[in-house]
């Protein structure tokens, strides 16, 4: 078996079609879009595929469709307008074949189209009026044919029956589709010349139609017989496309009457329009002839009536039969159906591209077809009945050839054989399989520095052989790194015209070249790309001045240089150092001195920039030299930069005179001006401070005391010489001073514990105000009356805690203040068991100004040995002096204006007060050095003034 005859076995597998066609009965005349079935369904067919299968309906040649195929739904629907009587006639049987064409794969289902007839035509007569002449001498029982009545319907709804109005003379037979008129009364001309008679055809169709036609009857003298045709039925074959006046058939008949009588007229019957348009019949000797030509595959066959009249009107019919032969006069007609228009160029051989039907509207072997191409990619491969499927016999490429004109024949078998060709013009559609390819491998660009933003560099062109969106080059820069900077900030690329432009300007002094990557994309899908190197070269201009390292450029600071006075001539006493960013001859530098104080007293090297001198220095010189100096590079144009070099020439700044008036300039006075505004803001800022400090102060002094009336301070020269005051002149640093104030005879009580003047701390002003008796809870050991009660016997007072010179101070740097209310510091009396008397006498300014300076070494040590834990203590405690060294006020009361202690128990009183003796005292060392170091400072005035406030207070 060969290749071709399995391939049509397999199709022919395949394209098998389905056993039984369906079929659809309906009326004509339905509106269009009326559904006439589901066929998808009745084929098992799914409707999701009927689109992706191209369904349709096809017809033979150019003939209607007359229905269509919903794609969604797979209903077959109306599409023409169907006229049962226009496409079968008379044909009691209406039947048109279609077929219906499903693609990938191929299929044909045939179908048939059952019309069914409708009453929507009335019966009709050939003449709207009958003319009978009678002789009046016809005797009762005569007969008078009259030509029957015609409806297009057929079935029920052609003529069913015919009504004759009621007359005196006629009655009216009927025998299949004979009407005769029976005379049933004897007519009498001289009585009526003519009588008019109504005859009406009627239907069965519902609703009912009719038809009429008037007869006029007109007496005349006897004609007793009327023609009769030589054949009841006359037949004849004619072959299509026959020529014009071509005599089909001749009818005769013959009457036996004499005379006028006997002549025999012929002429048409009940028969259409376009049966006359067709044939014609000549009226004396019946021959009927072509008058158009014929077409076999229009109508096969065509029915006709004759009727024959003589001279006084009475006829005779007879039916005439022509067949059609068929002639091979049609040639094969090519339909391409479903032409994948364009093809990808990557289909596989053997890919179906579009479906061929031929068609030829002739008969038996004039309608057989062979069909062929001579095309090389692609060929013919029979599937069902009249169809071809063009299928590709090998790979197709876009790039070598991008259309095919393929020619298809066909061929049909008659005598002689006919054929027709059609050219069907195939594009390839283009896949994405080409990348952009670069005209070169790599590009070189050269740029000079300082160029402007937007220049253009060089351009990238690369070719895509691919067609449209997938031959349409993209390009882009890469992702990269210049220096650490993004490529995209020093280049960019058009997109379209691959034109490289500078993004903004180049150093050269950065970078003297580098490399960038440009991409070049298409818009296929997916995008296929090519890349190519670009190296950019930088060139070098004269863009940058010389940059003068020592000294720094005029304007910018001041350098002086001292010249000895023994210099000789050719000394070198300074040198202008510089650099420029340029190369090459851009950066060669050379000195000048643009100006000078005394132009012959220095020179400078002119690539060197030594400064020396021309000659010995001499008294006469002016000490102060002012020396500009110019530095200029070799560029074209060449670029400069200067600075002042100032010049002292002595051996000993000693014997310079002020040197403020060499240099001032506007930097200078801006400084100043900001340290003016700058110490007017201090200074506004302190005394603002110091007017509130004193209105808090005085504010203050206003409030009353705690315990007492208008108290008086005791001020800090009367205290003791080791005893230190915590107001601020004590050995404490300020924010580490705690102040008491415990005050008796006032009727409101302050209870005031200053801490730490830290912002950890609790604020100063944080006050506890109690009432008397709140006061005298907290306490515990006071009475609730206001009087003071006597003291107890288990009160003593003790020797060592007093306070004074020879006796400890207190050992937490907080001191109680007591005036009575008469102003008179209070003494011990006589209730005093143990005592050593009043406080000690004020000492002299000398005593006060050798403790202050005590006090003043105490803080420095303090400050720098201060740790954690101590809560701001001197370092006469010793550092481990913790919380739990802090005393207990309700074991130890001072008596404010008395040298004695009160405690509850003399033996542990004793004991706390050795205790506190021992951590009051310094080293042995350190007391005796403090013992025997003899005031070093005088008594000031302003310390005299400050103790004669003191005491004024």
């Amino acid at each position: 078996m060969t290749g071709l005859q399995m391939t049509c076995f397999v199709f022919f597998l395949i394209w098998q079609p389905v056993k039984g066609d369906a079929g659809y009965s309906f009326q004509e005349e339905l509106k269009r879009g009326a559904v006439l079935g589901n066929i998808a369904k009745d084929l098992n067919l799914d409707t999701l595929q009927l689109s992706g299968r191209n369904a349709r309906v096809d017809a033979a040649g150019n003939r209607k469709r007359y229905c269509d195929i919903n794609i969604s739904t797979g209903d077959l629907i109306v599409a023409d307008r169907i006229d049962r009587e226009e496409l079968c006639g008379e044909k009691p049987s209406c039947v048109i074949k279609r077929d219906f064409v499903l693609e990938n794969p191929l299929e044909l289902h045939p179908f048939s189209l059952h019309i069914k007839d409708i009453n929507d035509n009335s019966p009709q007569f050939n003449e709207e009026s009958v003319n009978i002449e009678i002789q009046e001498s016809a005797g009762r029982g005569a007969r008078f044919v009259i030509e029957e009545a015609h409806d297009v319907d057929v079935g029920q709804n052609s003529v069913q029956q015919y009504d004759l109005k009621n007359n005196d003379y006629f009655i009216l037979k009927v025998e299949g589709n004979t009407l005769e008129l029976i005379l049933e009364k004897e007519l009498d001309r001289e009585k009526q010349h003519g009588i008019n008679l109504l005859l009406t055809a009627l239907d069965g169709g519902s609703p009912q139609r009719s038809g009429t036609v008037v007869i006029h009857v007109t007496v005349l003298d006897a004609n007793d017989n009327a023609p009769v045709f030589s054949q009841a039925v006359y037949k004849a074959r004619l072959p299509e496309n026959s020529p014009p006046d071509t005599v089909v058939v001749t009818v005769s008949a013959s009457d036996a009457d004499e005379g006028v009588n006997g002549d025999v007229t012929y002429d048409f019957g009940h028969v259409t329009d376009e049966v006359k348009r067709i044939f014609g019949i000549d009226r004396k000797n019946g021959n009927i002839k072509v008058n158009r030509p014929i077409d076999f595959e229009t109508v096969t066959e065509y029915d006709l009536r004759i009727k024959a009249k003589d001279g006084l009107g009475l006829s005779s019919y007879s039916k005439v039969i022509i067949e059609i032969l068929d002639v091979n006069d049609n040639i094969p007609v090519i339909y391409v159906n479903s032409l994948a228009n364009p093809v990808p160029e990557n289909v596989l051989p053997g890919t179906e591209v579009g479906i061929v039907n031929v068609q030829d509207a002739d008969s038996t072997n004039n309608q057989k077809v062979r069909c062929h191409t001579q095309n090389v990619r692609f060929k013919l491969v029979p599937s069902i009945k009249n169809y071809y499927s063009l299928v590709t016999t090998g790979q197709l490429d876009r790039e070598l050839e991008s259309d095919y004109n393929i020619t298809i024949t066909a061929t049909d078998e008659g005598s002689p054989p006919l054929s027709s060709s059609k050219t069907v013009q195939l594009s390839v559609a283009d896949i994405n399989d080409n990348p952009p390819v670069f005209e070169e491998q790599s590009y070189s660009a050269y740029v000079t520095e300082s160029n402007k933003a937007g220049s253009t560099l060089c351009s990238v062109s690369a070719r895509d052989p691919d067609w449209r969106q997938n031959g349409t080059v993209i390009y882009s820069l890469l992702p990269g790194e210049v220096n650490g900077v993004s490529v995209s900030s020093y280049l960019s690329v058009n997109g379209d015209t691959g034109v490289i432009h500078a993004v903004r300007s180049f150093d050269y002094e950065q970078f003297r070249s580098f490399k960038v990557h440009v991409m070049a994309r298409d818009n296929g899908s997916p995008p296929l790309s090519s890349n190519v190197t670009v190296s950019v070269f930088v060139s070098d201009v004269n863009d940058n001045s010389p940059q003068i390292l020592y000294p720094n450029p005029e304007g910018n600071s001041f350098m002086t240089e001292l010249v000895p006075k023994a210099s000789h001539g050719g000394s070198v006493v300074s040198k202008v150092i510089a650099v420029d960013a340029d190369s090459g001859q851009n950066a060669w530098l050379s000195y000048h001195i643009v100006k000078s104080t005394d132009p012959g007293l220095f020179t400078i090297g002119l690539h060197s920039g030594e400064i020396r001198t021309q000659r010995d220095i001499s008294e006469s010189d002016i000490m102060k030299q002012n020396l500009i100096v110019s530095v200029k590079d070799n560029g074209q144009p060449s670029l400069s930069a200067t600075c002042s070099m100032y010049l002292l020439i002595s051996d000993n700044l000693a014997e310079v005179p002020e040197l403020k008036d060499i240099s001032y300039d506007e930097k200078n006075s801006k400084l100043t001006y900001y340290l003016i505004i700058a110490l007017v803001s201090v200074s506004t800022f302190f005394l603002t401070f110091i007017i509130i400090i004193l209105g808090v102060r005085f504010c203050h002094r206003r409030k009353p005391r705690l315990m007492f009336d208008g108290a008086v301070a005791i001020p800090s020269a009367y205290l003791p010489p080791n005893y230190a005051d915590v107001d601020g002149t004590g050995t404490l640093r300020s924010t580490y001073n705690y102040d008491a104030y415990l005050t008796t005879g006032s009727r409101t009580s302050d209870f005031k514990f200053v801490s730490s003047y830290n912002d950890n701390t609790l604020p100063a002003d944080q006050t506890l105000r109690k009432s008397p008796s709140d006061f005298a809870d907290t306490f515990g050991g006071c009475d609730d009356s206001p009087e003071q009660k006597p003291p107890n016997n288990d009160w003593r007072f003790t020797q060592g805690p007093r306070p004074g010179p020879s006796g400890p101070h207190m050992p937490y740097g907080t001191h109680i203040r007591w005036t009575p209310k008469s102003g008179t510091r209070a003494t011990g009396g006589p209730e005093v068991a143990m005592g050593t008397g009043p406080w000690p006498q004020p000492p002299t300014e000398a005593e006060q100004l050798q403790a202050l300076m005590a006090a003043a070494n105490a803080v420095g040590e303090a400050t720098a040995t201060l740790g954690p834990g101590t809560m701001g203590l001197s370092t006469r405690y010793s550092p481990q002096f913790t919380l739990q060294h802090v005393p207990d006020y309700r074991q130890n009361v001072y008596i404010p204006g008395s040298t004695a202690t009160l405690t509850s128990n003399p033996q542990q009183q004793q004991a706390t007060a050795q205790q506190a003796a021992q951590q009051a005292l310094p080293p042995p060392q350190q007391q005796q050095q403090v013992q025997s170091e003899p005031p070093k400072a005088a008594q000031t005035p302003a310390s005299k003034k400050k103790s004669t406030k003191k005491e004024k207070k």
